[in-house]
This record gives structure tokens, sequence and C-alpha cells, in this order.
């Protein structure tokens, strides 16, 4: 079990960071109340003996200064929260979608070295309380196909195809670094309504998928 306390009685923290599917935007354009979002849904199956953290930000991207949507480089603002949240158990990272934007004009074999530096950043980080979490990679669900382009200026039809492409790259990085990893487009898709947020469904099913392996990872 990694950090501080093994063998003790704390709460094992879990941060889940992540882009607007982790913030729970809706498809209308709000936010999915706690119980509806996944890591609501997770910390409930869990139960008292693991704290979720959220960090889920709209528009967050893994490595990029977006001059559109400003502040969203996800690998600047990380080391933010290794240290405001330490220790931690386990960082749940989940992203990519963002980066599949038109105007960021990054591939497929890019946006994982992106990932990579993700990962690198939590392993390698100076924690002052405990050693460096586990981490649990969850690739993104698919970008609807039916013309995105419509609904969201950022986005087109090689921004779709490119989301079908990041699950083996990420799997990739994940099985080099030693992490777990979660295909979420195996077991969730995007709202028929915009083509990129998961409806209350498709977050019940993904907080199902990451529950045994967040339980497995601390099984004794």
């Amino acid at each position: 079990m990694p950090g501080p306390g093994n063998g003790d009685m704390r709460m094992k923290n879990i941060l889940c960071y992540g882009d607007s599917n982790t913030f729970g935007y809706t498809p209308a354009g709000g936010r999915y109340d706690l119980a509806a979002r996944w890591t609501g849904r997770l910390a409930a199956m869990l139960g008292p003996e693991y704290h979720i953290i959220e960090e889920g930000m709209c528009g967050r991207n893994t490595v990029w200064d977006d001059a559109i949507e400003p502040m969203r480089n996800g690998l600047r603002f990380l080391p933010v929260a290794l240290q405001s949240h330490q220790p931690l158990d386990m960082v749940i990272v989940s992203l990519g979608t963002n980066d599949c934007k038109v105007h960021l004009n990054a591939p497929a074999g890019v946006i994982a070295l992106g990932l990579t530096r993700i990962v690198e950043c939590i392993k390698r980080y100076p924690y002052d309380i405990g050693s460096a979490p586990e981490v649990l990679i969850v690739s993104p669900i698919f970008i609807g196909d039916g013309h995105v382009e419509r609904l969201h200026v950022s986005y087109d039809h090689s921004s779709a195809q490119k989301t079908r492409q990041l699950a083996p790259l990420f799997e990739q990085v994940a099985g080099a670094h030693g992490c777990l990893f979660l295909d979420a487009a195996k077991v969730a898709g995007p709202s028929a309504a915009d083509q990129l947020h998961m409806e209350p469904e498709g977050h019940a099913a993904l907080a199902n998928a990451l529950y045994p392996l967040v339980c497995g990872c601390f099984s004794d």
C-alpha cells in the first residue's frame, strides 16, 4: 500500500484529476449533483474508509497552454494539487478529450506523451508526507461523431476519430509506468445532446468499473 500509514487505519486518499467529465458537467450546461457524478458514486460505493478528492476542471488538457481557454494546462496545476492534498494513496487521471481540440493540433501519439508527463510528475513529485501514490489512468470516452463541430467549435470529425486512438496508447503508458488502466469508452459514452459529456448512466457505469480496480489495489 503506498504512502504513510501502512498497517494503520487512516482513510485512503484518492485524488481524481480530470476534465469536465470529472467535474460533472451536464450536456445542458450545468453540473450534476454529487450523487450523480462518478466521483460521488465511487465515494458512496467505497465507503468511509476512502476519501475521494474531486479535482475536475472543464477544458483541462494534459500539457498544453491553450490561448482559447487559458489556465487549462493540467501539468502546470498538478503539483499544486499534489501538494495540497497529500498524503495521497492514489491519483486517478482522466484526461485526453481536450487534447483533441482542433487548434491544439496534437496527434494521438503526442497526446500520449503529454499523459506520460502527467504520470511522471505524480511519481516523481517530492512529497512532504508519504510517498508517491498509485496511479490509475482512465482513457476518455469517445467524442460523438455526429457533426460535433456544430455544437462545439473546438472539435471536428478529426477530434472524434482521435479519441478512438487514445486507449491503446494510454494503456501502453500505464504499462510502462506501472499504472492501473481503464478504458472508459468500453463502459460509457457521450450524450447524444452534446456528444462530449456523459449522462448519469455513464457516470454510474464508470464508477462501477472503477470500483473493483480501486478496491483491488488496496486489498491485502
